[in-house]
């Protein structure tokens, strides 16, 4: 029976060690850490993350300025076409159209070089130059895609391998403090964090373009319309 006492006496002392061990700070612990250092405790994946950051702001800005150019359509570039082709000046519009560096001036310009064919075959032609200007615009945009995807992934993979590690350090010291756990928790975290914060800038990033492209295609086919509209009409 005193064993048995003894054996609880050493469990209450056990517990009250650990208590005093969860108020005491750990040692040697930073109060504050700037961003910097956080970053830089997440561990060898941070680097791929890093590239995939990169990679990232470089096409979006690379796509979006080529977007821009090529939404740049002058207002008064359809008006004259249309006076160029109803007073029969066929090759100055065409003049016209091959200067003007736009997907909407590629578009017109081969529709000028079907005149005289029906009008389905000019707007056939029309449409497969329509499809590969745009392909030409959003081609890059499926690596923010694949960022958005893939980041969160290298970051949850960061943070598992952290953990085993973590966890396999627990098992070969027995050191299973709280302090030693929650700060070798927080830090593997970091990846997933990182993963996370670029997947979503890559998505946000993808869909604004996507958008930025839905918009040139309707002027695309504002441009296209009005050029069938004016080959109907009648010369003067």
């Amino acid at each position: 029976m005193s064993g048995f006492f003894l054996q609880i006496q050493d469990t209450v002392l056990q517990a009250a060690d650990s208590l005093n061990q969860i108020g005491t700070p750990v040692a040697g612990a930073d109060e504050h850490i700037n961003l910097f250092s956080l970053l830089v405790k997440g561990g060898v994946l941070m680097i791929p993350l890093a590239v995939l950051l990169l990679i990232a702001i470089y096409f979006f800005f690379e796509r979006f300025i080529a977007i821009k150019k090529a939404g740049r359509i002058d207002n008064n570039f359809m008006f004259m076409i249309r006076d160029h082709i109803t007073s029969g000046n066929v090759q100055s519009a065409r003049s016209l159209a091959k200067n003007t560096d736009n997907p909407a001036a590629r578009m017109i310009e081969k529709g000028l070089q079907r005149i005289g064919k029906p009008i389905d075959n000019i707007e056939k032609a029309m449409e497969n130059t329509g499809k590969l200007q745009v392909y030409h615009v959003e081609k890059n945009l499926i690596i923010l895609s694949m960022i958005a995807a893939i980041a969160p992934m290298f970051g949850f993979l960061g943070t598992i391998a952290g953990m085993i590690q973590l966890f396999f350090d627990i098992a070969i010291t027995s050191d299973i403090t709280l302090g030693t756990i929650a700060g070798g928790i927080y830090v593997k975290m970091i990846t997933s964090a990182t993963g996370l914060v670029i997947g979503i800038l890559a998505y946000i990033g993808h869909h604004y373009l996507s958008a930025q492209i839905d918009k040139l295609v309707y002027k695309m086919e504002a441009a296209s319309a009005e050029f069938i509209d004016i080959l109907q009409e009648p010369t003067r």
